[in-house]
């Protein structure tokens, strides 16, 4: 009769075998598991990350900051607007007719705009085109917000200033517009809303943080404080220059033939980009929305007589302004994310017929009772 032990024995290394087997099986589902956790760990990790990296749908690259953060000093700037309204009708004792002369006087630098882009495209300083010019941009601002907080006393300095800061915004409002440009061509009509989203929206964000505090500093330091506070935002165009991603141009020679040839150049240049402009503009699809546009910012506005008689009439003084000013901001913000959530895909004539009746119909609201209405109700709901 034959011995069982051996059999008992295979049975048992077999059962062993099978057991290392599983368990081998087993250790191998677990590190595919472990390791498909952590790569899903690592995919929303990054996912989070280039979250992190993307506001209103535009990837903040340096170049794309540097054009968010001009732009939220434009409407940062907005700190000093009630200032220069009771500066000039307090300080200087001017009537609404002179204010409101100072004031559209002091746009006439956004009329010109065109020409600041052919002066960065074809005179670069420094070996810069845009760089160099937000450098001095944002100089030329602190310079004007500087000298209106100190030497200023008269109307003739005041419009100087004045004018002079604007044409800082307007200067580099053209050469951050001239990035934004760029970097939105080629691009679908949903990627370049995204990017002008982030250029609106970084405006308005600047005027909420400066709404309220523009009246509330008017009334408790006084118009000057305010110019000395709004000569440091300039200074941030300044330092923001350094993210604009620019190949510094050779410097030419210094024989004078070398010089007159590029001058002629740059007036060569400058007479085709304007015969290039020209001919664009009698394009029917450009023509009417910019005739449109002129006759649009050609009427008179009511700004200059809305604050004589908020502050005159009903006696609304630089804080309650301020919250006005806040409540404004607010809005603008909310209309920049509505469009960028709902509205950058749908098309340009719906958005501009649907908007231009109901700006109409609330513009009518300043020609009777409503406005003085809605007025008292803030005046109420701030108090």
């Amino acid at each position: 009769m034959p011995s069982t032990a051996p059999t008992r024995d295979r049975n048992v290394e077999n059962g062993a075998t099978v057991l290392s087997s599983v368990d081998v099986v087993e250790d191998e589902v677990r590190n595919v598991e472990v390791s498909h956790k952590s790569s899903q760990l690592e995919m929303e990790g990054l996912r989070k990350s280039e979250a992190a990296k993307v506001l209103f749908g535009v990837e903040m690259s340096p170049d794309t900051i540097a054009i968010a953060m001009v732009y939220f000093v434009q409407g940062i700037l907005g700190l000093s607007r009630l200032a220069v309204s009771f500066f000039l009708k307090d300080d200087l004792h001017l009537d609404p007719a002179e204010t409101a002369f100072l004031t559209g006087f002091s746009a006439l630098p956004w009329l010109i705009k065109p020409l600041y882009g052919f002066i960065s495209d074809g005179v670069p300083l420094f070996g810069y085109r845009r760089r160099s010019y937000l450098v001095l941009c944002g100089l030329l601002g602190a310079l004007c917000w500087g000298s209106l907080a100190v030497v200023v006393d008269n109307k003739y300095a005041a419009m100087t200033a004045i004018l002079l800061s604007s044409l800082s915004v307007a200067f580099s409002d053209v050469v951050v517009d001239s990035m934004v440009v760029e970097k939105a061509r080629g691009e679908s009509q949903g990627a370049a809303g995204s990017l002008q989203s982030l250029c609106w929206g970084s405006s308005a964000t600047g005027g909420i943080v400066s709404a309220y505090f523009s009246g509330y500093l008017v009334e408790t330091y006084g118009t000057r404080f305010v110019f000395g506070v709004t000569a440091v935002l300039p200074l941030i165009t300044s330092a923001v220059a350094g993210l604009v991603g620019e190949v510094p141009i050779k410097a030419s020679s210094g024989d004078p033939k070398v010089k007159l040839t590029k001058m002629a150049q740059f007036i060569s240049t400058s007479k085709s980009q304007l015969g290039f402009l020209w001919e664009t503009v009698k394009e029917p699809n450009i023509f009417w929305p910019t005739l449109f546009i002129f006759l649009w910012q050609a009427t008179p506005t009511s700004d200059t007589a809305m604050f004589f008689f908020t502050t005159n009439h009903l006696g609304f003084g630089p804080e309650f302004l301020g919250r006005v000013r806040l409540v404004t901001a607010v809005a603008s913000l909310v209309g920049v994310g509505l469009y960028n959530s709902y509205l950058k895909d749908v098309p340009l004539r719906s958005i501009f017929l649907w908007t231009t009746l109901l700006g109409t119909a609330l513009g009518l609201t300043q020609a009777h009772r409503p406005l003085l209405f809605i007025f008292l109700l803030m005046d109420f709901v701030f108090s």
